[in-house]
């Protein structure tokens, strides 16, 4: 056991060593169902993936020497099956995983008769490629001067709840939520965000007219994708954030057919600190009359 785990802690270091990172996924006898101690080495090697810009992902499935070859081409692909699902529910694009086979059985190759019991254990595996996206150098000195002229609208002015209470708030307007922290990587607010919350609560119930929809960011992952929630395992904790404040309110008496939650991944960071992305902003969907 102590010779295996030795293995599968220099596999690991080294896939991240290259521009194409490696990691395999090892398997009971006779199984697909990936083992809680391998989905959380998988997890593991995920997670260091929300800093790689990455072009594609390869999935292949093996098995150990023993049984028909049909039969281990079928457990083989349902181990890669097993693994691609798992990617899918960490929130990987599925249109970056471009190759999932099984590829039957690894031929026994032994020199001690001692290593065979753990041979095949390392045999009995998936391995995942992924190759880094080569991200091209911008060419320089090539805008032109009427290129440089043109202004990006940034769309609707930020508004404050001040600006609810005024009366002044219209559909389109964006409310950024200042001083609602979120613990890293969870969907909890820290323990200063209270009163913020409680103040946001006693505007929305005293301005029924106003309609909006939540939306929870995230902050330090890459390609616009959304980050792992420690508490459920799922990677989804910018739609967890945005529904921790919509039942925050519920709570407090706010009618739910005013409010809606999304997720927004990190497709808009705001290029400072990590805690500034780890927030949820309110988009004003409608005003009824007064």
């Amino acid at each position: 056991m102590k010779y295996l785990i030795t293995i599968l802690l220099f596999v690991t270091q080294l896939g991240f060593s290259q521009n194409q990172f490696t990691h395999d996924v090892y398997f009971d006898t006779d199984k697909y169902i990936v083992p809680l101690t391998e989905e959380n080495r998988l997890l593991l090697f995920i997670s260091k993936l929300d800093t790689i810009p990455v072009e594609k992902v390869s999935i292949y499935g093996f098995t150990d020497d023993r049984g028909s070859n049909e039969y281990n081409l079928e457990l083989s692909q349902n181990r890669a099956n097993a693994i691609k699902k798992m990617f899918a529910g960490y929130g990987i694009d599925p249109d970056l995983i471009t190759n999932v086979n099984g590829k039957g059985e690894i031929l026994l190759k032994v020199l001690n008769e001692e290593e065979v019991h753990q041979i095949r254990g390392l045999n009995r595996k998936v391995e995942i490629i992924v190759n880094r996206k080569i991200e091209k150098k911008p060419i320089e000195n090539t805008i032109s001067s009427s290129e440089e002229d043109i202004i990006i609208d940034e769309g609707p002015r930020e508004k404050t709840t001040d600006d609810i209470k005024k009366g002044t708030i219209k559909k389109g307007d964006k409310i950024r939520l200042d001083k609602i922290y979120f613990k890293t990587s969870y969907s909890y607010v820290t323990s200063d965000s209270k009163k913020t919350l409680e103040e946001l609560a006693k505007i929305m119930l005293s301005n029924k007219n106003v309609y909006f929809t939540i939306q929870g960011h995230v902050c330090c992952t890459q390609n616009s994708r959304d980050a792992v929630d420690k508490k459920t395992r799922k990677r989804n904790l910018s739609v967890a954030r945005a529904k921790y404040i919509y039942d925050y309110l519920e709570r407090k008496g706010v009618d739910k057919k005013r409010m809606k939650y999304i997720g927004l991944r990190r497709k808009f960071p705001l290029g400072g600190e990590p805690e500034f992305d780890r927030r949820v902003e309110i988009l004003v969907t409608y005003v009824g009359k007064t």
